[in-house]
Parts: structure tokens; C-alpha cells; sequence
């Protein structure tokens, strides 16, 4: 019976996942990344599932890549970041707002966070590459 808890348990913490991330491709977030994590979630109690981890992950990487492939993408996904905390910063302040407060203001704040966490890895990844090919 236990068994069935903590199947149950993986089921709905890696569904909610992969909703918040398909949620995340079409509003401010990584979400790719977050797909993968729940497919991930997921796959280590339903192994049909692994089937699907490996075409996110390679998109997700590809996804992440692209974003520092070249100078201009780079500034434009800081601009991005810079644009998603001051926009949380806004949300938090300015009452007129729709969804006016700081849960909606910190979630921006948190996905602009998470965008520069993973340009940095993206850019590192993208700059150790280079420097493989070219040795």
C-alpha cells in the first residue's frame, strides 16, 4: 500500500511540474527546463515515460544554447532578465496593476533570476565548447 502512496505521490508532484512548465513556455520562465524536471520526475516511477526525456532534454539544451549562440542573442536574453525583475519589481509596487502584489511581482523576479542562472550555465557550456574545438 505504501507503494501506491508514493507512486501516487511522484504521479501528481511531476504532473504539476509539467503543467507549471508548459504554463512557463508561453509566459516568462524556462519552460523546457521545467518540462524536462517533471518528465524526469515522472519517468522514475513510470519508465514508458523515458522515452520522452531525452527529445526535451536535447531541446532544452539546444533552447539554451541558442540564447548566448551569438553577442546579440546575449544581450537580448539580459534584457529579458532586466525586464522580468523590473517588471516583478512593478507588480510589487504599483497597486493600478492588474494582479497587483508581491506574489505576482516575486514570480517574475524569480524567472528573471532563473534566466540569468541559466545564461551564465548556457554561456559556459557554449564557451567551453569553443575552446574544445579549437585545441
Amino acid at each position: 500500500m505504501a507503494n501506491h502512496g508514493k507512486r501516487g505521490t511522484i504521479a501528481i508532484v511531476g504532473g504539476l511540474v509539467v503543467l507549471i512548465g508548459i504554463a512557463l513556455l508561453v509566459l516568462p520562465g524556462p519552460g523546457l527546463l521545467v518540462v524536462l524536471a517533471g518528465l524526469l520526475i515522472l519517468a522514475s516511477e513510470f519508465p514508458a515515460l523515458e522515452r520522452y526525456v531525452d527529445p526535451v532534454r536535447d531541446r532544452a539544451m539546444k533552447a539554451a544554447e541558442d540564447s548566448v549562440s551569438t553577442p546579440l542573442r546575449l544581450a537580448w536574453s539580459v534584457l529579458a532578465g532586466l525586464g522580468l525583475i523590473g517588471a516583478g519589481i512593478a507588480w510589487g509596487l504599483i497597486p493600478w496593476l492588474p494582479f497587483h502584489g508581491w506574489s505576482a511581482g516575486s514570480s517574475l523576479i524569480l524567472s528573471g533570476l532563473i534566466l540569468y542562472a541559466l545564461l551564465i550555465w548556457s554561456y559556459r557550456k557554449v564557451k567551453a565548447r569553443r575552446e574544445a574545438a579549437e585545441a
